[in-house]
């Protein structure tokens, strides 16, 4: 893919998500047909991807914007103390929930490509008081995070959003510590999607069309130099996709999958 074919899918992701954090519209980021129809409900929405109803309550509103395809929190074996990193964090909901499992010795550092998405968690950080998480403005194919320095990394059905997956993993091992782990919920394709299906921009702004096949990613991992790779497919998750696109036969392309790696200790 050139590099003005990745700026343009870069543009169009940070202008959706723009209007998802200034609209506060649940749910309107991994769905191309929901904004500007009634908004659901974000703590339902949650609930559907894994979260329980504590998690939904313990952050603060406006935090919980229904985005997401999973729960990597679920995956994640958090311990107190550790350094966590969100990629895509939007409103800071999964950064909130982990500043309070690795508590006042951890920290939290989310980042985010869209100003106004960074803008909001910053607000909801301090409106919730939380003082071991921060938001950086960032693309996760470069992170401005330092060289081995991150415990856990954490992201929600954002790298799929991403024109070039293999540089964001080469990315999260870089900043990776030797053993530290990857905990993602993400979209993943089992069975290559229609070539009109790649081009519509909606549909990859909507967590669809950029999909990787699932073998893709696993090599992808590999090659960045990650071993114990774990791609678990989700099937229940058809469910929640057909909701995304209805209408269409989308759902059997693609599903949402628990994605775990480790970076080798030594």
């Amino acid at each position: 893919m050139s590099a003005t074919k990745q700026d343009n899918i870069r543009q169009a992701v940070r202008l959706q998500y723009g209007k998802v954090a200034e609209s506060g519209g649940a749910g309107c980021g991994c769905s191309p047909t929901c904004c500007g129809a009634p908004a659901p409900d974000p703590e339902t929405l949650s609930q559907g991807f894994g979260y329980t109803a504590d998690d939904v309550s313990l952050v603060p509103q406006g935090a919980n914007m229904g985005l997401g395809c999973g729960n990597p929190q679920a995956i994640a074996a958090l311990q107190p103390g550790e350094i966590v990193l969100d990629l895509g964090s939007g409103g800071g909901f999964d950064c909130f929930l982990a500043a309070r499992q690795v508590g006042d010795a951890g920290h939290v550092i989310g980042v985010d490509m869209t100003p106004a998405m960074v803008s909001k968690a910053r607000a909801n950080a301090e409106k919730g008081g939380f003082r071991n998480v921060e938001f950086r403005l960032g693309e996760i194919e470069n992170l401005p995070v330092a060289d081995g320095s991150v415990d856990v990394i954490l992201s929600n059905c954002v790298i799929n959003l991403s024109p070039d997956k293999p540089r964001v993993f080469a990315e999260t091992f870089r900043v990776l510590k030797p053993g530290g782990r990857l905990a993602i919920s993400d979209v993943v394709a089992l069975a290559e999607l229609p070539e009109a299906v790649r081009q519509d921009m909606a549909l990859y702004t909507g967590c669809i069309a950029g999909a990787s096949l699932l073998p893709e990613v696993e090599a992808m991992l590999r090659a960045s130099g990650f071993s114990d790779i774990r791609v678990t497919p989700k099937e229940e998750s058809r469910s929640f996709i057909r909701d995304w696109v209805p209408g269409t036969d989308l759902s059997d392309y693609v599903v949402s999958a628990a994605i775990e790696a480790t970076k080798p200790a030594t």
